[in-house]
């Protein structure tokens, strides 16, 4: 695979940006090419200290970077309800959301804070909470809302009897259906939005397979060594065959920023696994809409609040 694979990201002066998961990985690349372009970027992080060595570091790459974190577990609606609030009273408005913050398969079942089997509550219900708090914002910005998906979502299907997973828990089709979840709410989203006149786009990517550290050691979520699947990954990436995190950034920044990307639509690297990032077909578990209106509904059930009618 080539190593110089990249995408021109246009320019992004007074624009602001929010960026989950970015203090590390995909999504500090994602947050670094965003300030590099010129957009003020926000950084909801759950580890302050780690928040600020990433915000330093992108201030080191760009000098003059616009870039500062604020504090969010996805793990917590408390946490998202108190970023959104704080958020909404400063008043600015976000023009662009990327929802690429995710959890891995945990070595046990574990829930969030609220109850919820941990990679449904963070990597989706979180998302949608956030998105669902920060509308107004995202309104006044006309904002695109990019969501991060993952190859996880090829196949699977949303556990409907036992969303989470308190029966035979299967952690890799746990993680599936958060990840076929995230598809679904993003194409909701842009339905909904378009119905409704939100003003807003929404669409989705997913980054291919590259090192990062979802499966390496984590001692916050029980992992206390790396898998036997990241150490492979890495040296796959190193020669070649998987992607860098740098590459697996393009898909999300190209659905983000590009000037020819599509509201509702997929984008991905050319070769699943690695590559330069194009428009993607639609896998199969992200295209019922009826599933899709199924869960938007189940969803805020779920946190108790709803987007305006």
């Amino acid at each position: 695979m080539a190593r110089n694979i990249d995408i021109a990201v246009p320019d992004l002066s007074g624009r602001l940006a929010v960026v989950t998961g970015a203090s590390d990985g995909i999504g500090s690349v994602i947050a670094t090419r965003l300030v590099a372009a010129g957009a003020e970027v926000i950084v909801p992080v759950r580890n302050p200290a780690k928040g600020e060595q990433a915000t330093e570091r992108i201030r080191g790459l760009v000098p003059g970077a616009r870039i500062s974190t604020r504090t969010l577990d996805l793990a917590s609606l408390d946490s998202v309800a108190a970023l959104t609030k704080q958020l909404v009273d400063e008043g600015r408005p976000i023009h662009l959301l990327i929802n690429n913050a995710g959890v891995m398969r945990p070595p046990t079942h574990q829930t969030t804070h609220d109850g919820f089997e941990l990679q449904f509550g963070t990597n989706h219900l979180g998302h949608f909470a956030l998105t669902q708090g920060l509308l107004p914002l995202l309104s006044a910005g006309r904002a695109r809302v990019t969501h991060q998906t993952s190859i996880a979502a090829r196949s699977g299907a949303i556990n409907w009897d036992d969303l989470n997973w308190e029966r035979d828990y299967d952690v890799m089709k746990a993680y599936s259906q958060s990840k076929i979840a995230v598809g679904l709410f993003a194409r909701e989203l842009d339905a909904r939005s378009t119905t409704a006149g939100w003003g807003i786009t929404s669409n989705l990517s997913h980054p291919g397979v590259s090192p990062t550290n979802l499966l390496a050691a984590q001692p916050g979520l029980g992992r206390q060594k790396d898998t036997t699947e990241v150490r492979l990954i890495r040296a796959l990436s190193r020669v070649g065959v998987v992607g860098t995190p740098a590459v697996a950034a393009l898909p999300a920044l190209m659905a983000a920023t590009g000037p020819d990307a599509q509201r509702g639509q997929f984008y991905g690297p050319r070769r699943t696994v690695g590559g330069a990032p194009a428009r993607q077909k639609l896998w199969a578990p992200l295209r019922d809409m009826d599933e899709a209106h199924r869960l938007w509904e189940t969803s805020e059930r779920l946190i108790g609040a709803r987007f305006p009618a």
